[in-house]
């Protein structure tokens, strides 16, 4: 067995009936609080299963539902999933000695909600765990739901591991038929990129490896490790999708900009990070609304008809200060217009920007992370539709 797995998670059998009337009574205290779900993601031998491995055998005080989703010979968790069934994986729910649970399926559809959910009460976190070669955004979208549609479960964050010796060769594969690669999405998806294997890079290679990695996804947060061991606040409650963390946006804005001031190169894979900043109010966001979404559901930008390659928008975000018929009496407001946005897939609500935000600030900043990101096209079609001074960058 590898070294890296020194501790296998101790097995218990499940209880359906023994906890009855006490799984009742967390129910009902729990009724309305929703379950948030992370996803991990990274390409093959990234150290994903290393990750879920630590965070199920370490001592915690929360009891964490994981969901495997990646079957080989090569992985410790499912050998020890089968240790009490005859050596197979049956897709089922296995209760560990520290009050996790983990499932191996195939499915990370319907059917392994409905599973989990009917272990609703004895557990306050999802982690999800997808296969290597997987591209997290239609997977993100599935569990980014509005929350008219009464699902019990929100989607935190995504957490992307990367091979510090290997990740260079995989985002910089070239393959047919395909615009963007899965390592390189996995990377331009995440909230948190963590490197794995730092041991294997000397202290120069490393720090050229967190630029190029910057140069992607200028937003997320980057932690470096070896054997996957990182704090679990890392990976648990990231509140990525939270419209109420609206100054967190403006703290990733703000990356985005000392990024590009101090690292000039260019990298070959052509995804990247652009901020588009304004300060003129808006009257209605109607326009900005049909900026975007013929950027990334026409996947071009608004009022080019010139041929050109199509524009990939991976992910979306920005902070707005409300349009004018928004605002409060006053005519200002500590409430920002958050955009969130996964592929094709987005949303504006309504949040809460905190005491940390000047009410009088009518900055606004939208953040694009995608292939064929031209800022000089954007820009123009910007200025176009909206008609409004702005910074690119």
């Amino acid at each position: 067995m590898s070294e890296e797995f020194d501790d296998i998670p101790e097995l218990v059998p499940a209880n359906t009936e023994a906890d009855n009337n006490e799984s009742i009574d967390v129910v009902t205290e729990s009724e309305h609080r929703k379950i948030p779900v992370t996803i991990v993601t990274g390409f093959l031998g990234s150290g994903k299963t290393t990750l879920l491995n630590y965070i199920l055998t370490e001592k915690h005080d929360k009891k964490i539902a994981v969901i495997l989703n990646e079957f080989g010979d090569s992985s410790d968790i499912e050998k020890s999933l089968s240790v009490n069934q005859d050596g197979s994986l049956y897709e089922e729910w296995l209760e560990l000695r520290n009050g996790c649970l983990c499932c191996s399926t195939k499915d990370i559809g319907v059917k392994a909600i409905e599973n989990l959910m009917e272990k609703k009460g004895k557990f306050d976190y999802i982690l999800l765990e997808t296969s290597g070669l997987a591209d997290p955004g239609p997977i993100a979208s599935m569990f980014w739901l509005d929350d008219g549609l009464g699902s019990e479960i929100y989607l935190d964050g995504i957490v992307t591991l990367v091979d510090a010796k290997n990740i260079k060769d995989h985002i910089n594969e070239k393959k047919e038929d395909v615009m963007i690669n899965e390592a390189l999405k996995q990377v331009a998806i995440a909230d948190r990129i963590v490197i794995n294997k730092k041991d294997l890079l000397n202290e120069q290679e490393l720090e050229q490896l967190k630029d190029d990695l910057s140069s992607i996804n200028t937003v997320a947060d980057m932690i470096v490790t070896e054997r996957s061991k990182i704090p679990l606040d890392y990976v648990l409650d990231i509140k990525a999708y939270d419209v109420n963390n609206a100054a967190a946006l403006v703290k990733q804005t703000q990356k985005i900009q000392e990024h590009g001031s101090n690292h000039a190169h260019q990298i070959s894979h052509e995804v990247q990070t652009v901020c588009i900043q304004f300060d003129q109010h808006l009257d209605t966001v109607e326009k900005l609304e049909h900026w975007i979404q013929e950027l990334l559901w026409e996947k071009r930008v608004s009022g080019s008809n010139e041929d050109h390659e199509p524009v990939t928008v991976l992910r979306l975000k920005g902070i707005l200060y409300p349009p004018k018929d928004k605002l409060l009496q006053d005519g200002s407001s500590k409430k920002r217009m958050v955009i969130q946005g996964v592929q094709d897939l987005y949303d504006i609500q309504e949040g809460f920007a905190g005491d940390d935000i000047d009410a009088n600030d009518t900055s606004s900043k939208i953040v694009l992370i995608g292939k064929n990101l031209q800022k000089d096209k954007i820009s123009a079609s910007f200025t176009n539709v909206l008609g409004i001074e702005h910074k690119i960058y």
